[in-house]
Formats: C-alpha cells, structure tokens, sequence
C-alpha cells in the first residue's frame, strides 16, 4: 500500500464516519435529545472507554464538544441515556442530563429514526455518489460481441473448468452473456452450474462445480480469462535484449520469424521457442512495418511488457445519462451493490472456501484503493465502501446501529422495553463481537503480510 492509496483510505474513511454519525447526531437534536460529544476516530483506547482519554482536537460548541481522536478505528456520538462504546449502564445512573433530553426516555419512533439515521446517510451518500458519476462519466463496458478472437487463459483454474484459448463466451445458465466485464462476477454471484461457449464454430457446454467456484474465490484473481489481444508494447525494461533492439511503447508486434502473430498469445508462444537465439520481430510503428532483430534471454524474455487497456484495444460501449437518468441509475446502484455484498457473503459456504482467508482490516481496505491519483476510481470505491458500512451496521448484532434497532422492535411490539440488565450484557457481548472481529480482520492483514 503506497502513500496515495494510505490517503485516499484516510480520505475516504473519515468522510464516511463523519456523515455516518451525523446520520444519528442530526435527528437527536431535532428530537432535542443531548448530544455529549461527536468525534471523528475515538478518544480513548477502543474498547475501553477510560484507558488512555485525550483527544487531538476539540471544541465546545452549545452543549456538544466536537473533536478528532488519536484513535483512528471510527467514530462516534455520544448521545444522553444510551448505552454505547462510551457510556456503561453505571454511568446513566449518575448522568445529569434532564429525562426530557435523554434517549431513553424519548419515544420508541424517535429513537428508532436516531438510531436508522446512519445507516440512511450512508445509501443516500452512495446514491449521491453514483448519480454524479453515472452524470459525468456515463457508464462504460466491454461489449462480449467485440470479442471477435475469443478468450485468453491467463489462469491454470480456467484450464480446469474446461476453457482454451479461442473460445467465446455464449451464455451462462442459458442466459445470454451481454458484459464480457461482468462475466466472472455473474458467474460466481449467480453460481452459475452451466457455461456454454463457442469454439471453432462448435456450441460446447462446460459444467460449473461448487469445487470450480470455490476454488476461484481462493485464487483471489480478478480476472482469469483475458479477451484475446494483439501484442502490443506497453513498457520496454531498461538494460533488457529489446530495450537494446529498439523496441518502443505501442509497437504492435505482427510476426516472429515470419510466424504470424495476430494474438497476444501467439507472439509470446513463439517467442518462448527461442531461448539465447537470434529472432526477427515485426512489428508495426506508426503504421509501418519494421524488422526488429533481437535476442532472448536464457529465459526466452526480451523484456517487454504488454497493453491491457482494453478501451484502446476493444470498442467499448457507453450509456449517457442526462440529468434526472443518472440520478434514477444512481438511487438504484447501491441496492444493487447490496445485493452483490449479500451473495458475496453466501459464497462463503462454497468448497474450499475459508472465511478467515477472506477477512480483512484497514490495509485490505487501502489496497483496493488507486495507487495513482484517480478520483474516478476513488469516488467509485468510496461508494461501495459506504453501501458495505451500511449493510454491517445494520445487522441485528449489540452495539451495532441493527441491534438497536431489534431492542426498539421488540420494544415496540411487545409494549415495553427489554429489561436493561439484558439489554446491558447484551451490549456487552456485541462490543466483544465487533472488538474481536477487528482484531480477527486486522490480524489476518499483519500475518498476510509476514507470511504472504
């Protein structure tokens, strides 16, 4: 994780929590119910409330001190008459506060719309996101038509499910395959059972196992097929056999020895065929022919590296949005999001499927991040992260905005409140749950790190 990608994760995160927990501090006031403190990052040693106690910045304003903790593994309000990471059933005992400015003490409906205020921020932030985005940039993607070579196989788990070089993707489940982009999410998220290509004119159907589907989530790959490409030169490494035989960025190679090599694939077969041996390379430059004589190593690599901008080498295909079109598509992408979190979490029952190996903290986090300056994808990103908090906080689990929410319901419904004994060792063991998960989540990023 390079520093760009350590600020974009800062970035991104303290936007977030800030409008996260002023989805909860906004409604409270409107309900004038006190509000102690908002802090970005915690001011204590989290869990643990009274450990460590200071802040970087505060300021009172009102009634409410705002401040930045040194902390940084969230945020928080601390809202009177609730039990939270800040506040212990002993200490709503000795609170001061007036019971008309206590959350306990205000209506069910009250404390249900303070307590659904953050997760709300967070898919309205999402929506507002992608409706931008959708606006500016439209939405673009890679047409499984403009795959006129076929595929490539860039990963050995591909091979096992039956695929070669060539072939073009058909249908899954019967389904026509419209995105060539979406084809590996599709398949996994729908556990497709069924992938019909074309090859060599012929229609082939290939089972999907549990065990193949599994087994591609333990890959950790993003992609194991490519659209067949030509060779074309991306970057020549310094002190290598090409950098010495001329070749240059966005060079098309077109033949080795005179071997057509129409395909990516094809030019770096052949190539491989001649370790420590002289060879003729033809490639076109500036919409000329020209022969490049050049050595391979005693690995058969010359040192050259190729495109995979496939804008460039395919015909992608945009949809514009007008105004009120993007925020339509943007309203309905995170629901669509969440709906791809769900299934990405059901996959965790697949074969072969660990959910430790699956589990991340803050440096997983900053690594889907851009490791260059690219707000695009940073907004994009953003967004998503921003329908995950959601979806986390809403789960029925103490302590979390969802186990709240269940107490409420049940208070509800049944006309009275959860005892506050229960409700009080029930929060107890949800703050373990989640103090434990981000150890677990973290942890796994250090020994990631040391063991690889």
């Amino acid at each position: 994780m390079n520093l760009i990608q350590v600020f974009y994760l800062f970035l991104g995160l303290s936007l977030l929590i800030i409008l996260h927990e002023f989805g909860h501090y906004l409604p409270a006031k409107l309900f004038k119910t006190r509000v102690r403190k908002f802090y970005l990052f915690f001011d204590f040693l989290f869990p643990f409330s009274k450990v460590l106690p200071f802040s970087i910045f505060k300021k009172k304003i009102g009634d409410t001190e705002y401040g930045l903790g040194w902390f940084p593994f969230g945020g928080y309000v601390d809202i009177a008459g609730m039990v939270d990471e800040t506040t212990s059933a002993e200490d709503l005992e000795q609170d001061d506060t007036p019971k008309e400015n206590q959350f306990r003490f205000k209506p069910a409906w009250q404390r249900l719309i303070i307590m659904v205020g953050g997760v709300t921020v967070n898919m309205v932030l999402a929506m507002v996101i992608y409706a931008g985005l959708f606006g500016v940039y439209g939405e673009e993607y890679l047409p499984n038509k403009s795959i006129k070579n076929g595929i490539m196989v860039v990963d050995s788990i591909a091979y096992d499910l039956g695929l070669q070089d060539g072939d073009k993707l058909v249908a899954l489940d019967g389904k026509p395959i419209e995105r060539f982009d979406n084809f590996q999410k599709d398949m996994l998220f729908d556990q497709a059972k069924k992938l019909e290509i074309e090859r060599n004119g012929e229609k082939i159907t290939l089972d999907i196992s549990r065990e193949f589907l599994g087994g591609l989530i333990q890959k950790k790959k993003m992609q194991i097929i490519l659209p067949a490409f030509p060779f074309i030169v991306d970057s020549v490494l310094a002190g290598k056999p090409a950098a010495a035989a001329d070749f240059q960025k966005d060079d098309k190679i077109l033949s080795v020895n005179q071997v057509p090599t129409p395909k990516y694939s094809d030019a770096s077969k052949e190539i491989s065929k001649y370790p420590n041996q002289e060879i003729t390379i033809q490639v076109e430059r500036n919409g000329q022919a020209k022969d490049l004589k050049v050595t391979p190593d005693s690995t058969a690599k010359v040192g050259i590296s190729p495109s995979l901008d496939f804008k460039k080498l395919y015909q992608t295909e945009t949809i514009h949005y007008g105004f009120f079109g993007a925020i339509a598509r943007g309203i309905k992408e995170p629901f669509s999001k969440l709906g791809d979190y769900w299934n990405s979490m059901k996959l965790m029952a697949l074969p072969k499927v660990e959910i430790k190996d699956n589990l991340g903290g803050f440096y997983s986090m900053g690594k889907i991040m851009p490791a260059t300056w690219d707000w695009r994808a940073f907004w994009t990103i953003t967004a998503f992260i921003s329908v995950i908090l959601a979806f986390m906080n809403i789960l029925p689990i103490p302590m979390l905005d969802g186990g709240y929410i269940v107490f409420l319901f049940y208070e509800m419904i049944v006309g009275k409140p959860l005892p506050e004994k229960v409700q009080n060792a029930l929060q107890y063991v949800g703050l373990m749950i989640v103090f434990g998960l981000l150890i677990v989540a973290n942890g796994m990023d250090i020994i990631r790190g040391i063991f690889g």
